[in-house]
């Protein structure tokens, strides 16, 4: 079972992410989010991250700057794409950094997890998450909203994936049960406050998965 933890902020994070078992942490560049870090910043909680644990960099729209000084700095084992990005920008991306790149697919319902059939062959892994309310679609994720698993049935892909979206230490087992997944990422399931992670947090949801599986 692999175990995001996203939205990293603070070297203490990190350090409890990775100590828990997780499998990937998550450092988020995007600016509207409370989640966001710059790039300089990123370099520095980088270097508590311990080998074997992946970096994930999230990111919205970004455009070749944002992702050149990302990689300058951090050099993140996958690009998380959590915009609107094109399968053929998917493919840019990869081929420009020769790294894996994960699409975030905002899922409502079927026909949106159906979409992820276009990225087939091309990302690496797709992440499933809720689809924000229109009143709320500045932040493509992180929004703690659970959408309805059953929905995933209608994906027929052959990409790997990875599911998130309102999950904390409380219902991942009962989504990994669900879904059948073999990833899981949370954001919010392991704050005290938008952005503020809770080390005892982090620790429930990664043993929760993880006893899951």
């Amino acid at each position: 079972m692999d175990v995001k933890i996203c939205g990293l902020r603070t070297p203490e994070a990190v350090e409890a992410t990775a100590a828990s078992g997780a499998s990937h942490i998550g450092l988020n560049f995007f600016p509207p989010s409370p989640r966001s870090v710059t790039p300089e910043e990123a370099k520095e909680l980088v270097r508590h991250v311990p080998e074997g644990v992946k970096v994930v960099a999230l990111v919205v729209d970004a455009d070749d700057a944002l992702l050149d000084a990302i990689w300058t700095n951090v050099h993140p084992d996958i690009f998380q794409l959590h915009g609107k990005e094109s399968p053929d920008r998917v493919r840019e991306i990869k081929a420009r950094y020769g790294v894996s790149v994960m699409k975030a697919i905002r899922v409502a319902e079927a026909e949106d997890a159906r979409s992820a059939e276009a990225y087939d062959g091309i990302a690496d892994v797709i992440l499933f998450d809720a689809k924000p309310p229109k009143d709320k679609d500045k932040l493509p994720g992180g929004n703690g909203l659970i959408f309805d698993w059953v929905a995933l049935q209608a994906y027929r892909g052959k990409t790997p994936w990875m599911l998130a979206g309102g999950l904390d230490a409380s219902n991942v087992a009962e989504a990994i049960r669900v879904t059948g997944t073999k990833a899981v990422d949370t954001a919010s399931g392991a704050e005290d406050a938008p952005g503020v992670k809770n080390p005892d947090k982090i620790r429930a949801f990664v043993n929760a998965a993880l006893q899951a599986d």
